[in-house]
């Protein structure tokens, strides 16, 4: 990699456009970008892909072939193919057309960081048709290293390995966690699970016996406290746990609102909204690290079981499709372990190519070409609207090391 002062050019955000370059939280000038970058963290799509796909995820940890295997299984359940990259590929196309029926001519190129097609090849592609100004939509609404500054980090990596450092630059749309347009798609499956549940187990009472569990990846402990810029005073989880807690509550809140309005449901008002709770789900690394906690397995086996709970709605809260984790963590082992209990689960619709979540992310990419204030920008918790250009340090893997990272004020 090159040395850090000399590909920042001089500039406090690396391969800034003008109007970000300076670092502002929010971006309130018009910027015109020439192509949207779609980044997504990429899958195997045979047998034969899955190891050398999960060296690429684990690249410069060292972990020998026989611990990924342990890991593999979980893709060759489904013949070693991923559903991440049909998913991104049908992202890509419905964003076109979003973008098409609103008149806006803006070619989006799509890019994965761990399997092809490669970041390298986007940026590649974008050079060759002469596009110098990128918005980058990461497939991640919620702030940490993973989901983040990783992504930020290969931007910059690959930019400087492309020798294009000085010829395109990128800037980045805004976490999107508690933006309409992916909570919209959650709202309606708790909603809908809210009366499946009540459908499908006579006498239920909601209040006491019926469990909603918001799911996400966990995370390293470190990399959650380093979530988020230190002055926004998130407690030891920082960013990552908080911006999930409060999405969650206005999921649940909306999603009974919207359920109570319901002829049906009626007979509903004047009861508690059913108990909830923040879960996580396919940890890695080794046991002596810390990662959040609880997992949603050990929850339903340590606090639920023997209680009043027959039955509980698992909302992938954390994911934006149906990756291998909800797949295989939630539709097989999360689901496996509710049955073992006797508990009656659904697992909700995470948002894919739902129309509101495909719509938000063109008006995302808007608020930067318009310059949109950030008074005028939409979220549904007090933590947003997050942040344009990400703040010191933000989401730093203080493992790893710094590593120069685009679409952020340095370090």
């Amino acid at each position: 990699m090159t040395d850090t002062s000399m590909i920042t050019n001089g500039q406090p955000v690396l391969a800034a456009t003008a109007a970000a370059a300076s670092g502002p939280e929010h971006v309130e000038v018009p910027t015109a970008y020439d192509a949207i970058l779609l980044a997504g963290f990429g899958g195997p799509e045979g047998q034969d892909d899955v190891i050398p796909f999960l060296r690429n995820v684990t690249r410069g940890r060292g972990i020998p072939d026989e611990r990924l295997e342990e890991v593999a299984h979980h893709y060759r359940h489904f013949g070693g193919v991923s559903p991440i990259n049909a998913q991104n590929r049908a992202l890509k196309a419905a964003l076109e057309g979003e973008l098409a029926s609103r008149g806006i001519d803006m070619p989006v190129l799509w890019g994965n960081r761990n399997w092809e097609p490669y970041l390298e090849e986007a940026f590649t592609e974008a050079s060759d048709k002469g596009y110098t100004k990128l918005i980058a939509i990461a497939t991640s609404a919620y702030s940490s290293f993973s989901s983040c500054r990783q992504y930020r980090e290969d931007y910059a990596r690959v930019l400087d390995e492309t020798g294009l450092i000085d010829t395109i630059q990128i800037d980045k749309i805004r976490q999107f966690f508690d933006h309409p347009g992916f909570v919209r798609p959650f709202v309606d499956g708790v909603r809908d699970g809210l009366a499946r549940a009540i459908a499908e187990n006579d006498g239920l009472d909601v209040a006491t016996e019926l469990q909603v569990l918001f799911s996400t990846h966990s995370i390293p402990s470190t990399d959650a406290a380093r979530s988020g810029p230190d002055y926004r005073g998130f407690d030891e989880h920082g960013a990552y746990e908080a911006q999930h807690l409060a999405v969650g509550e206005v999921v649940l809140d909306q999603a009974w609102s919207e359920l109570l309005e319901q002829p049906e449901h009626a007979h509903l008002q004047g009861t508690s909204k059913p108990a909830w709770k923040l879960v996580y789900q396919s940890r890695s690394g080794p046991p002596s690290q810390p990662w959040l906690e609880p997992d949603i397995n050990d929850y339903m086996n340590e606090e639920l079981k023997g209680g009043p709970t027959r039955a509980v709605l698992i909302v992938p809260l954390g994911f934006v499709s149906d990756h291998m984790e909800v797949m295989w963590d939630l539709d097989e082992e999360a689901t496996e372990t509710a049955g073992e209990l006797g508990f009656w689960s659904l697992r909700t619709q995470t948002p894919g190519v739902d129309p509101a979540y495909v719509s938000g992310l063109v008006d995302l990419v808007l608020e930067r070409v318009n310059g949109t204030p950030k008074a005028d920008r939409p979220h549904l918790t007090d933590i947003g609207p997050w942040y344009d250009v990400c703040r010191p340090g933000c989401c730093e893997n203080v493992r790893a090391g710094f590593k120069p990272a685009a679409a952020g004020v340095a370090p």
